[in-house]
């Protein structure tokens, strides 16, 4: 299992680009099993909870191809060199999601609309991913009886039947911490193919959603008020195949800002969308980094001296859940006491107790962490527990004096490419070493 050294304190400057959404691509590649034929995918990240998604659409009996960056012909938009995933859902041999699969990646359950839009039956496990919380997919399940689904639970597998089709309905997908990302996702993939008018109520704004639902009105579908609480999805027969692309990655784009914040560095991050990031902007902004609109993304420049904020998590286009832990390590270095309330997932904080490890002072008091920043972190070993907190102890380790080892960095594979190299040409002095903790 590989560990990640890094030596610290470092400043960051230079030039990144952001890679495209892993949280936009895993359901846009489950919306492709919805028109039969090849469709091609511009800017998926090469991450290894995309090729388990890879791996779950294959045994489904769509072959998936990827084409090496840099090779073939300028795609319909022009650009050369950028990364094609190719999938062919001409026809689905087996409409079952398998455990093994499944519980690797809980984005793996985007497969159970369009599977049971398409061939009126889906089996798919109840799925895993990271320690961050009890997400339960309730609302997913009540979206899809409400469009007339026949639902049942058996030996762990959720087992959804419309032999006769689905039918338009009128479905409010709001809970207790907001709105359902994925499960909008899932009942929207689902309306597409159903007969009649399906309103959702309650409806994610997140720009990945935003991002699906352009994604399925190029293959033909007829989605209305998107980026807004209440989507309009009018049944079409079929879809058809597509080439899109896919927007770039917010909360990469986040951890590369929380980066030369940290750091004290300066650096330009390319191919990030800032409208799509305002609550963070305002975040830094409030903590004394700037952050400077430039071409088609912003340039980051850190202060010695950073100010504590109060930040609480939100439905977007509140702050971010999954860069709660990157902002956090950030606080840590800051000049006084912040606050960090997490109404998104409440039991998200095992990151704490591993920055206190590196000299941190922070405090937890229900779903809340009290922030005392400290005058420098110091170096230590660690313990990544899930994605986003892995990311949090990378950017610790890149502040503090020493040399920190993080074991199991498997979790931020996940969702950053070839992190420590892209963070090393900006500066960072980061190697990747067999053996660690299991």
């Amino acid at each position: 299992m590989d560990v990640f050294q890094i030596e610290g304190p470092v400043r960051l400057s230079g030039h990144v680009d952001v890679n495209g959404s892993k949280n936009a691509s895993l359901p846009i590649m489950a919306a492709m099993l919805l028109a039969p034929g090849r469709s091609t995918l511009i800017g998926v990240p090469h991450l290894a909870d995309i090729s388990v998604f890879q791996e779950l659409i294959a045994q489904l009996g769509c072959p998936v191809e990827r084409q090496a960056d840099g090779a073939g012909t300028p795609n319909a938009t022009g650009r050369v060199g950028e990364p094609l995933l190719t999938i062919d859902a001409t026809k689905i041999d087996n409409p079952v999601g398998p455990y093994d699969i499944v519980r690797k990646m809980r984005a793996s359950v985007c497969i159970l609309g369009p599977l049971l839009a398409r061939c009126g039956r889906v089996e798919v496990s109840m799925p895993g991913g990271c320690a961050i919380g009890d997400r339960p997919i309730d609302l997913h399940l009540l979206g899809l009886r409400q469009l007339g689904a026949q639902i049942h639970l058996k030996s762990g597998y959720v087992i959804a039947e419309a032999p006769k089709g689905l039918k338009g309905a009128s479905i409010f997908l709001g809970g207790p911490f907001g709105s359902t990302v994925l499960g909008t996702a899932n009942v929207m993939m689902a309306a597409t193919l159903a007969k009649g008018r399906t309103i959702i109520e309650s409806a994610a704004c997140e720009p990945e959603i935003t991002d699906l639902a352009n994604c399925l009105n190029a293959m033909g579908a007829r989605v209305s008020g998107i980026g807004s609480p209440r989507l309009t999805i009018d049944g079409v027969s079929h879809l058809h195949p597509v080439q899109y692309r896919v927007i770039p990655d917010r909360i990469e784009a986040g951890t590369f800002m929380v980066a030369a914040a940290i750091t004290g560095g300066q650096v330009h991050v390319g191919h990030c969308r800032l409208d799509d990031m305002m609550a963070v902007v305002d975040r830094l902004r409030n903590i004394g980094v700037s952050v400077e609109s430039n071409g088609d993304g912003c340039v980051v420049a850190g202060t010695r001296r950073l100010e504590p904020v109060d930040i609480t998590t939100q439905p977007y286009p509140g702050f971010p859940t999954d860069l709660q832990a990157q902002f956090m390590a950030l606080l840590a270095t800051a000049d006084g006491n912040s606050i960090v309330v997490e109404k998104i997932f409440p039991d998200r904080f095992m990151h704490v107790a591993e920055l206190n490890r590196m000299a941190a002072n922070l405090r937890k008091e229900g779903a809340a962490v009290i922030v005392a920043g400290v005058k420098k972190l110091i170096a230590a070993p660690v313990m990544a527990s899930d994605l986003r907190a892995s990311a949090a102890l990378v950017l610790a380790g890149m502040a503090a004096e020493g040399i920190t080892t993080i074991n199991r960095v498997y979790h931020i594979d996940r969702g950053y490419e070839r992190i420590e190299e892209r963070l090393n040409r900006l500066g960072a002095k980061i190697t990747r070493e067999e053996g660690g903790t299991v």
